[in-house]
C-alpha cells in the first residue's frame, strides 16, 4: 500500500530463499508493483519459484553477504574484547528466538551441553532488535553487534539455525557448523538448504534437537580433524 501508484520512484524487491515445494506461489498482485526483482542464489538453484509470468526485470546474483574476507577481524580481536583465552575452543551460537528458561528449548539444551566442556567458551549472538537474553555462566559471553560474521575468525565452530544469512555466512567463511533447521517455516525450506552442506561434509544437520543428538554433535565437532575436514568441504 505504501508504494501503490507511486510511479515516480523505482521499486526493487530482493527475494531470497529456497521455496518449499507446493508452497504459496508468487503473489502476482504484489510483484506487479515492482520494477525490478533481485533473486540472490541459494544452495539449491532449482528451488526457485517460477518467474516467467513476472513483468518486472529479474536479476540473479550470488548470495548476498554483508562482509568480505577483508572485513574479518583477527582471531585475537574478539577474544581479547570478551576476555576469552587464546587457547580456548570457542563456539558461536546463533539460534534466534528461544526461551532460555525452558530446559527443553534448543538454546537451553545447547548451552547446557557446551557447559560440560571446561575448555569450551560459548559466544551467544544476540539480536540487535530483540530483547536481551538472560544468559550467564563462567564461560558464556554475549555478542550484540552487527554483522557478527566479522568475528568468525575468533570461533572454532558454530551452532546455528538454518536461515539464509547464517547459512551462507558460515559456508562463505568456512566456519564448521552444527545446524538446527526450522522445519515449520511457511515458505523457506531450511532443511533443503542446509542438506546441501551436510551432503558435502561441511555441516552437521539436526532435524531432531534433543540432549542426545546435540551432545553427540558437539563431541564430534570438538575433534580438530573433523573441523578441518568441514572447513575444506565448505
Amino acid at each position: 500500500n505504501a508504494i501503490k501508484g507511486r510511479d515516480e520512484i523505482g521499486k526493487i524487491w530482493v527475494r531470497r530463499g529456497t521455496f518449499r515445494k507446493g508452497a504459496t506461489r508468487i503473489p502476482m498482485d504484489s510483484i506487479d508493483h515492482f520494477d525490478v526483482i533481485i533473486t540472490p542464489r541459494d544452495s539449491l538453484e532449482e528451488a526457485k519459484d517460477d518467474t516467467q509470468e513476472i513483468k518486472a526485470q529479474v536479476f540473479d546474483c550470488e548470495p548476498i553477504i554483508y562482509a568480505s574476507e577483508d572485513d574479518l577481524n583477527s582471531r585475537q580481536h574478539l577474544r581479547s574484547r570478551l576476555g576469552i583465552p587464546m587457547d580456548a575452543l570457542v563456539c558461536y551460537v546463533q539460534l534466534g528466538a528461544g526461551n532460555i528458561n525452558d530446559i527443553d528449548s534448543d538454546i537451553s539444551i545447547t548451552l547446557s551441553e557446551l557447559a560440560k566442556y571446561e575448555d569450551v567458551y560459548t559466544v551467544v549472538g544476540e539480536s540487535m532488535l530483540g530483547q536481551s537474553l538472560e544468559i550467564s555462566g563462567p564461560r558464556v559471553r554475549i555478542l550484540k553487534d552487527y554483522p557478527n560474521s566479522v568475528y568468525f575468525r575468533s570461533f572454532d565452530f558454530a551452532i546455528i539455525a538454518g536461515g539464509y544469512n547464517s547459512y551462507h555466512e558460515v559456508i562463505r567463511f568456512g566456519l564448521p557448523a552444527i545446524c538446527y533447521p526450522n522445519l515449520l517455516t511457511g515458505m523457506d525450506d531450511q532443511l533443503a538448504r542446509v542438506q546441501v552442506a551436510e551432503d558435502a561434509g561441511a555441516m552437521i544437520v539436526l532435524e531432531d534437537v534433543n540432549q542426545s543428538t546435540v551432545s553427540e554433535s558437539i563431541s564430534r565437532m570438538l575433534e580438530q580433524s573433523v573441523r578441518e575436514d568441514m572447513r575444506e568441504a565448505a
